[in-house]
């Protein structure tokens, strides 16, 4: 234990060496420790395998974090207005805007614009990178070094512009840095696609396959190769989509060996299911200064000391209850039962859950983002900040694959097709036999719902859903099922483009329909 603990402050020391994610640690301090992030973009010496542009790049990946980058805002956009999510906590919390994402219409500001500037923050943060490459003279760099920096902005920049186009659809391509935004007209999201595509494009050609463990977190090939193929995925380039999905699954970087139960706990955090993970870190003295506030925001919210760890947002529906398959131990890591009198329940670490209604005002709550009592206690924080997030896991990547191959059709896609959703199953099944058989069909239509319903429960939770099934143009039919009535296809696949936006651009940016 001693050694393992030296290792871990070691790798810690050494990540805030670099000062990675904006010079703050960026794994897990596992030990009571005082922050060591004394470096500046004015003193920060970049180390071996860095680049002097990593001063800028830890800007960057810092945003990652940012409250509405990855907490509540995406949050509250990519999951509660799914069929999988309700809004959760009491009825009246988070005001307006919130109930209106769970129920639409959303609402023209708010939320809308918080995600809208945040991720526009992280372009323009992405695009002073690319600025300083091409531009700064003073700084003096290789053209590896050069090419290593594009790469990773250009990662980061198309990924913040696939959420926007997911989101807004029309939205305005900003690909430099300039003193005034909002007076650029929308691009279509063809036009988004296509740059979006072109980024991804140079960044899996030019960004290292792994890096060493203390740049955990920085942009790989296998991040952009994933998301890569996630992109010509909902633009239905299936061939395209196989191939680059194909390109992650040999890579030998990543597998289905970390079992679905220790996926989401502090101990699976970048594991070989990880792709792309967004890294946190807490320790006693600073609980949640370095941290994400993810875990917090859907965190239960009780009354008891025990249980009040956070808001209670984003409660698992009814209809994701349903949805799993007999003895499917996918649905028990993911759905946090509260207690009654009657039916008594635990958690995923042995304790009684929660007494409804006494404890919390919930029924269920989102067990992935549950954290391990134990770092509760060693933080001093409830809300589980250190907790990271997981954006791409390579299931998502096999399942991809699988969805492509089928689509694509014939003999031999079908059969890559099967294997692929068949090891997905096979790890869910954890060994037994008599649970989740393998799927035998070769019907294409069957097929493709195997598959759409292996995205739902091996995804439940992870932001999938809602764009999901606007791609499968199912969204009317699970909507309507979910009991979101007022849910519009016409105008609510789209969010609306914030009015304050549009008030600052003079109608250059215009609205979408419906609202």
């Amino acid at each position: 234990m001693k050694i393992f603990n030296n290792y871990k402050r070691n790798l810690c020391v050494a990540l805030t060496a670099a000062a990675f994610v904006s010079m703050n640690s960026g794994c897990k301090d596992f030990l009571d420790t005082q922050r060591q992030g004394t470096y500046t973009a004015d003193n920060y010496p970049y180390p071996q395998g860095g680049t002097p542009y990593d001063q800028f790049l830890f800007s960057a990946y810092d945003a990652l974090r940012a409250y509405n980058y990855v907490s509540d805002g995406f949050m509250v956009v990519t999951s509660i207005r799914s069929d999988d999510a309700d809004k959760g906590s009491t009825p009246t919390d988070g005001g307006a805007d919130v109930i209106a994402m769970d129920n639409f219409p959303a609402l023209t500001n708010g939320r809308v614009n918080s995600l809208w500037t945040e991720y526009y923050a992280m372009i323009g943060r992405c695009n002073t990178i690319l600025d300083k490459v091409e531009n700064d003279k003073e700084i003096i760099a290789t053209d590896q070094m050069k090419i290593q920096a594009q790469a990773e902005a250009k990662f980061l920049r198309a990924y913040s512009y696939f959420v926007l186009v997911r989101a807004f659809g029309r939205v305005p391509k900003i690909d430099k840095v300039q003193a005034v935004a909002s007076n650029v007209p929308q691009s279509t999201p063809a036009e988004i696609y296509a740059f979006i595509e072109s980024d991804l494009q140079y960044a899996a050609t030019n960004l290292p396959v792994v890096w060493d463990k203390k740049f955990v977190g920085r942009s790989t090939k296998g991040m952009a190769n994933g998301i890569l193929a996630k992109v010509y995925l909902y633009q239905q380039k299936w061939s395209q989509a196989m191939a680059t999905a194909n390109l992650v699954m040999t890579s030998n970087q990543y597998d289905l060996s970390t079992p679905y139960n220790t996926i989401f706990s502090e101990a699976g955090e970048n594991s070989k299911e990880s792709i792309f993970e967004i890294q946190g870190t807490a320790s006693a003295t600073v609980p949640t200064a370095n941290g994400i506030q993810y875990a917090s925001v859907q965190g239960t919210r009780g009354s008891s000391t025990e249980w009040n760890r956070g808001w209670g947002w984003n409660m698992p529906s009814a209809m994701l209850e349903a949805a799993y398959e007999p003895g499917d131990p996918r649905k028990t890591r993911t759905i946090l039962y509260s207690s009654t009198a009657s039916t008594p329940s635990t958690t995923i670490y042995g304790q009684t859950a929660p007494l409804y209604p006494t404890d919390v005002p919930n029924t269920k709550y989102n067990q992935k983002v549950l954290a391990n009592p134990t770092y509760i206690a060693m933080y001093n924080n409830r809300g589980g900040w250190w907790m990271n997030v997981r954006i791409l896991r390579y299931a998502d990547v096999v399942l991809m694959y699988a969805e492509a191959a089928n689509e694509l059709g014939g003999t031999t896609n079908t059969t890559a097709a099967l294997a692929a959703l068949n090891s997905v199953r096979a790890r869910a099944r954890a060994g037994n036999n008599a649970i989740l058989p393998d799927v035998t069909t070769t019907d294409q239509t069957a097929l493709r719902n195997a598959i759409r319903q292996e995205r739902r429960v091996e995804l439940a939770m992870e932001h999938e859903r809602f764009f999901d099934i606007v791609r499968w143009g199912i969204d009317q039919d699970a909507m309507v099922a979910a009991g979101k009535t007022g849910y519009n296809p016409n105008r609510d696949r789209l969010l609306p483009i914030p009015q304050q936006q549009i008030d600052l651009s003079k109608g250059v940016l215009t609205q979408n329909p419906g609202y």
